[in-house]
């Protein structure tokens, strides 16, 4: 009698370094591949209305999908599509194949688990088992020097504990052969599209261009940025850019649906570092990756908190819920440039930089008073990249509900732009109606004179006054 493994593939859209596929080739006689579009992913809503998965996103995780299965086709096999509850359809399908284990990459908050531990209830009814792998960090929790439940609870201590004990594995083969499964009762099932989960075609806008979902082109990413530009070289000085594509690695939207792995781009800037140049740059990327893991690690130990009003600390910031002045900077129209311009880049790429999401979320949280919730499921709906515990994590830091050894963090978002986008360029690109304003002014349209404005030959600036008193950050 055969052995047949059902690969469920989820947050790890790839064939390299994929460990719960290479699991099914070892393990068993026939494997069929899997994904299922979760009904309530993919058409639920957040507890403040918003779409758990926005347009953009879908649209990212659906090319993923269709390039995963070109991928398998290449290699023999195909993939076997879904839309609805994968813990019932799952089931349904290893009774009617016979498959003796699913394998599939565990996840780590509380609606991924939920499902998963359903799935395993209901094989678990008929024989059958779920054989779990690690897919999304760049340490395997078996090498950490601690038990999850005691890492640190301070990111420096958490890195030079694991940075002086812990190895990271090399990256697993991709296989280059998979027989097609079988058993030709059961149909392949079609593949959706953006109709199917009540999203109508979106124009294509910016960096919109760049990010196409798939293993194909993450890994034609991995190369231009590392070999073919040498652009990690300066990842450090550039990480903090707002505009154009090179300023980042960009790499976040490929790990958040696992069509690229941590330890790929590790192990692949360590031969750049090898052959070329090792530098503050190449290892500030790693550390990035470090800090991903950090907060998986934080999302595994403190369950369900990060996603909770009082955070990791259990501490509640206040917050008010004010639907207009939400509105105001959910559409970028708060009379902020600097926010209005980042605000506007999301709606319109679902995509902000790392600099412009603090910017943002320091504005709603502690100039505009808003429960940092509603920030946080926005950028849930809207993110491309959105990943459930650096995000969260990543909000509960700059509430003051984090695990942050430094307090009250704030930013002034006047000096933050002028920082970093300081001849305007930013601004002007997603704000048209401020492109003719000098430098000098263009943070600060609010202070244009009607004799400035004459000057500048502007009739009417079209652009909103601040919805918050700005003076303080002069």
């Amino acid at each position: 009698m055969k052995n047949i493994g059902i690969v469920w593939f989820r947050n790890d859209l790839r064939l390299l370094d994929n460990e719960a596929l290479t699991n099914a080739i070892n393990s068993c006689d026939e494997v069929m591949p899997i994904y299922i579009f979760d009904e309530r992913i993919f058409l639920g809503k957040t507890k403040f209305g918003f779409r758990k998965t926005g347009c953009k996103r879908a649209k990212f995780i659906l090319e993923s999908v269709i390039d995963l299965k070109k991928n398998l086709q290449e290699i023999g096999s195909d993939l076997y599509i879904r839309i609805g509850k994968p813990e019932e359809i799952i089931t349904q399908i290893a009774n009617e194949c016979k498959a003796s284990w699913v394998f599939c990459n565990r996840e780590m908050t509380s609606e991924e688990i939920e499902v998963q531990d359903a799935l395993e209830k209901n094989l678990w009814a008929t024989g059958r088992e779920v054989f779990y792998s690690r897919g999304k960090m760049l340490y395997y929790t078996a090498d950490l020097p601690f038990p999850v439940l005691h890492t640190p609870d301070i990111f420096t201590n958490f890195r030079k504990e694991v940075e002086r004990f812990v190895a990271v594995r090399l990256p697993l083969e991709k296989p280059t052969q998979l027989k097609p499964f079988a058993q030709k009762n059961i149909e392949l099932g079609d593949m959706p599209c953006l109709s199917d989960f009540e999203f109508k075609d979106q124009q294509v806008d910016g960096l919109e261009q760049h990010f196409v979902g798939g293993e194909t082109t993450a890994l034609y990413q991995l190369n231009y940025y590392i070999w073919e530009t040498g652009l990690i070289a300066k990842y450090k000085e550039s990480r903090n850019g707002l505009l154009g594509w090179d300023y980042s690695s960009k790499f976040s939207a490929w790990l958040s649906v696992g069509a690229l792995s941590p330890k790929t781009i590790y192990h692949e800037i360590k031969k750049f570092e090898s052959q070329k140049a090792a530098n503050e740059s190449t290892y500030w990327l790693i550390f990035e990756l470090l800090w991903r893991d950090f907060f998986r690690l934080m999302g595994k130990k403190y369950i369900n908190n990060i996603f909770k009003k009082g955070g990791l600390i259990g501490k509640d910031p206040g917050g008010q819920v004010d639907w207009a002045l939400f509105d105001a900077w959910a559409i970028g129209k708060t009379g902020v440039p600097f926010i209005d311009a980042n605000m506007r880049e999301l709606k319109a790429t679902g995509f902000m930089s790392n600099r412009g999401r603090q910017n943002v979320a320091s504005f709603l949280v502690k100039d505009l008073g808003l429960n940092w919730l509603m920030g946080a499921e926005y950028f849930e709906s809207q993110l491309i990249d959105y990943d459930p515990c650096s995000n969260y994590g990543n909000w509960n830091y700059i509430a003051g509900i984090g695990n942050d050894p430094r307090e009250d963090r704030y930013f002034n978002i006047l000096s933050q732009a002028k920082k970093y986008d300081g001849d305007g360029e930013f601004v002007r690109y997603w704000i048209p109606e401020l492109s003719k304003l000098p430098a000098s002014l263009i943070h600060q349209p609010n202070l244009l004179s009607s004799e400035q404005l004459q000057e500048l030959e502007i009739e009417d600036l079209n652009y909103p006054q601040p919805i918050i008193d700005v003076s303080k950050w002069n």
